[in-house]
């Protein structure tokens, strides 16, 4: 029997794309399948779980497939495009880099070279699978011959254990809690978050706070200026909570009254459905893959002027039938979303690849291996001897 592998950059913790990397190796070893996950990095916490994707040559073979979900380009990545084995892409969507312009100059570049090197999968890849709608039709406009949607079915084992107050606690008081989970970055628009905020503090609720839940390591430059505009709106009670664990998560929502999203690009947004899950309602902006994930329920808008939308949240936050409706409708949303068979689609694309013909291997480079042991070599000298790493000459940059 043929293995199923994954590949991928990372493996995070916590985050939307590491659960369900972890969720597919659960069905494909329940279906038999031999399956690794093979990353260049990995959560302390998730190490064990995988694999280096230096070895994956060592388990590679025409037969297998790889599964590999591709958010930016990586080392790993090109070392899995070189190998034999089929290969299925998963996409979990590229945030468009003028987001990140006089903010973080590298993930301007990087997700750049990302959308430019995905095209170059349509021609190596058996079926590219987008998480979602949004996603699929990307795929398709880069030109994947053949599109599909592997659903985003979320687990929410890690909201169902006991929730940790050490900290939340402090939020346990009589004010209506605003809250926002997802990473602080600016395609968030959590300074549009600020902003309404501070209108619904100022017009409707002086008795209320913000809840910021992420990690915003890489990003304290926008991190800076939004603080800078909490300084010029003079809003007091927002909180930056940073990275927390999955019991520290689960209290927030559970002392949240209202989600508030204001972000502007999304390829799922799985906060959405946790926030389902744990019976907060949303408000959500009507963007990109947003009203697909919303499904009809919660409240969408699309005029982000900040009044408009702090009374929308004065709504919820007041009127118990509405949001008790608002709950009905986001639980109908869940149990449709939940009643989707991801494992069965996932095992019937893997099917479907190895009973079709196996593509052409589009051509690697003639020096591509060679250029992969002098990398090795650089990088094992780089930490036991820097000086000589950085000696090496200008005009010939390490590859």
């Amino acid at each position: 029997m043929p293995a199923v592998h994954q590949v991928l950059a990372t493996l995070g913790y916590g985050d939307a794309i590491g659960n369900e990397v972890l969720g597919i190796q659960r069905v494909l070893r329940a279906a038999g399948y031999e399956s690794e996950i093979f990353v260049e990095t990995a959560d302390l916490r998730l190490e064990d779980l995988t694999v280096d994707y230096r070895e994956l040559p060592d388990a590679s073979h025409p037969d297998n497939l790889l599964l590999h979900h591709f958010s930016l380009g990586s080392r790993a990545s090109r070392l899995a495009y070189a190998l034999p084995d089929r290969m299925a892409l998963i996409y979990h969507n590229i945030t468009p880099p003028e987001y990140f312009v006089d903010i973080h100059p590298t993930l301007v570049q990087l997700c750049y070279l990302g959308r430019r090197e995905l095209g170059l999968y349509a021609k190596r890849c058996e079926i590219g699978l987008g998480d979602s709608e949004y996603n699929r039709q990307e795929l398709e406009a880069l030109g994947f011959p053949r599109t599909g949607v592997l659903p985003v079915v979320p687990d929410f084992s890690h909201l169902s254990g006991p929730a940790n107050y050490m900290q939340a606690g402090l939020f346990d008081n009589s004010r209506v809690n605003v809250m926002f989970v997802g990473r602080v970055i600016p395609n968030k628009k959590i300074d549009d978050i600020i902003r309404i905020f501070h209108a619904y503090k100022r017009y409707f609720n002086p008795r209320s706070q913000l809840l910021l839940v992420g990690s915003h390591s890489g990003f304290e430059r926008y991190v800076a200026m939004l603080q800078d505009l909490i300084d010029r709106l003079g809003v007091t009670d927002v909180h930056f909570l940073g990275h927390v664990s999955n019991a520290e998560l689960t209290a927030y929502y559970e002392l949240a009254d209202v989600f508030l999203c204001a972000s502007e690009h999304e390829g799922f947004c799985v906060p959405l459905v946790e926030s389902f899950y744990m019976g907060v309602p949303v408000l959500a902006y009507a963007a990109t893959a947003i009203p697909a994930t919303m499904d009809g329920a919660g409240i969408l808008y699309t005029d982000k002027n900040p009044v408009h939308v702090a009374a929308l949240i004065d709504q919820v936050a007041t009127n118990r039938d509405l949001s008790d409706r608002i709950v009905a409708s986001q639980d109908a949303a869940l149990e449709r979303l939940l009643a989707k068979d991801f494992d069965g689609t996932l095992l019937r694309f893997v099917d479907d690849i190895f009973r079709s013909p196996r593509l052409e291997h589009p051509p690697v480079a003639f020096d591509f291996w060679e250029q992969v042991r002098e990398s090795a070599s650089l990088a094992e000298l780089r930490p036991f001897r820097p000086a000589a790493f950085m000696a090496l000459p200008k005009d010939q940059p390490a590859r």
